[in-house]
């Protein structure tokens, strides 16, 4: 900001001394000379303001004292958190985007947890995750009747996840 200032006072030194000049000499009109000099004027306050709003970096300063300034960087969102937390909103709402996309996603989790296949060892399944998760889980539960009808409630998707985390 200091910088900025410095180079708005120095233009207009010496824009003011350029008419300082060629007021002695009068090459052309006063009023010529005057225009031209609120125009520079104004120029210089405009590209000043324009530099000043666009937040460009004081050049001279060091870079420790840039470093300092810099606004600390918002920690990014990992993908895989964004898309997991997507399909579950998408499966809370869509009875169609439950059974294609998020209990996939959450037999997946499962059988990670369990260390075995769903479909080859149900009963063991459903006796270590329990009936409610079961039956949300299980691989040969039927596609839904009405794809637009509202998929699972929160509380099924939190009991499914703490019956997971709980293996």
């Amino acid at each position: 900001m200091r910088h900025e200032r410095r180079r708005a006072v120095s233009g207009v030194v010496f824009a003011t001394l350029v008419l300082g000049v060629l007021l002695a000499i009068r090459p052309i009109a006063t009023s010529t000379l005057v225009a031209a000099y609120v125009l520079v004027l104004a120029a210089i306050g405009v590209a000043s303001l324009t530099r000043l709003l666009a937040g460009e970096p004081d050049l001279r300063a060091s870079a420790f004292e840039r470093a300092l300034s810099l606004e600390p960087e918002k920690p990014n969102r990992p993908p895989d958190l964004v898309r997991v937390e997507r399909e579950i909103t998408l499966g809370i709402s869509s009875a169609g985007h439950l059974h294609l996309r998020l209990l996939p996603l959450l037999r997946d989790a499962a059988e990670a947890r369990l260390g075995y296949d769903l479909a080859l060892r149900p009963a063991l399944a459903q006796e270590r995750l329990g009936d409610d998760v079961w039956k949300l889980l299980r691989p040969d539960r039927p596609e839904p009747d009405d794809r637009h009808a509202p998929g699972a409630s929160v509380a099924q998707i939190r009991k499914v996840v703490d019956r997971l985390e709980a293996l």
